[in-house]
Formats: structure tokens, C-alpha cells, sequence
């Protein structure tokens, strides 16, 4: 059984429905996954887009999201998830509004893609605090045993 990460509100390539954007009520979209690698412990999630800040010349991959330290065992995160709803293991990175939150799509120009990038992880990463996506990915360097991608696009009207 292959990896795989989906959502309900949006399929692999399709668009991000508004409501998960500034557009819209800015929450997270619901998420799924299957086929975790034998001996993954935890689970990480980095969301960005590689197309900021103009899909026809970017410049810089613009972090939305993440997550780190998802138990195992755990295959799916609600629609708007608060921290509240999560397991205690659960640690937030910095976003590129050095936020430890979701942000959802808002490109200033064009239509973006967005990649939800699911790691399996061999361990926890417990010795991080609000790490930024290269801290978290050196971290990471070594542990994982899988990724899964799903990827969606948006553009503002």
C-alpha cells in the first residue's frame, strides 16, 4: 500500500476551496493519510508554495504551515484543527508570517500551487521549539521513511 495523503475538500491538483484561504475563513482543510511506512513513529507536515510571489518568475517557496511530532497512530487531521484537539506531542513550526499557525493560500498574483508535504518519521522530534522549515527539515535529516504529497492551486479573484 502506497503512502498517500488526501483531503475531502479538494482532490490531488485540484483547487483549494476558498473557505481555507484569506479569501475565506482562512482554517485548515481537512486531512488524510494511509500506507504509513513500517516503524514510523510520528508524522510531520510542512505546507508552502514554491511559486511566491509570482507563479511566472518566483522568487521563494512561502511556508502556510507546520506541524511536527503527530503520533503514529494518528491518520488524519480535522477541518480547522486547534491545538486543543491534538495530542500533547504535537509541535508547531513558524510559518513565513512567523506565525505557529495555519495560513491558508492568499498569492498576491496568479494562480499558486500549494504542496502538503507528509513525512513518516522514524522518531519524535522533541528537542525543537517553533522550528522554521529548515530547522525542522535538518532535523529531520536521516528519520524519514516516507513522504506523501498533495498538492492544490488557488488564485484570488
Amino acid at each position: 500500500m502506497a503512502f498517500e495523503l488526501k483531503s475531502k475538500a479538494f482532490e490531488n491538483g485540484g483547487e483549494i476551496p476558498k473557505k481555507y484561504t484569506c479569501q475565506g475563513q482562512d482554517i485548515s482543510p481537512p486531512l488524510e493519510w494511509s500506507g504509513a511506512p513500517e516503524g514510523t513513529k510520528s508524522f510531520a507536515l510542512i505546507v508552502d508554495d514554491p511559486d511566491a510571489p509570482d507563479p511566472a518568475h518566483p522568487r521563494m517557496t512561502w511556508v502556510h504551515w507546520i506541524l511536527f511530532n503527530i503520533p503514529g497512530d494518528i491518520h488524519a487531521l480535522p477541518e480547522a484543527v486547534t491545538p486543543k484537539e491534538l495530542p500533547p506531542s504535537v509541535r508547531f513550526g513558524l510559518n513565513d508570517w512567523h506565525r505557529p499557525e495555519y495560513g491558508g493560500p492568499c498569492p498576491p498574483i496568479g494562480r499558486h500551487r500549494y504542496f502538503f508535504k507528509l513525512y513518516a518519521l522514524d522518531t519524535f522530534l522533541n528537542d525543537l521549539e517553533f522550528p522554521t522549515k529548515a530547522q525542522l527539515e535538518k532535523a529531520m535529516n536521516g528519520h524519514v521513511l516516507g513522504q506523501a504529497v498533495l498538492i492544490g492551486t488557488y488564485q484570488k479573484d
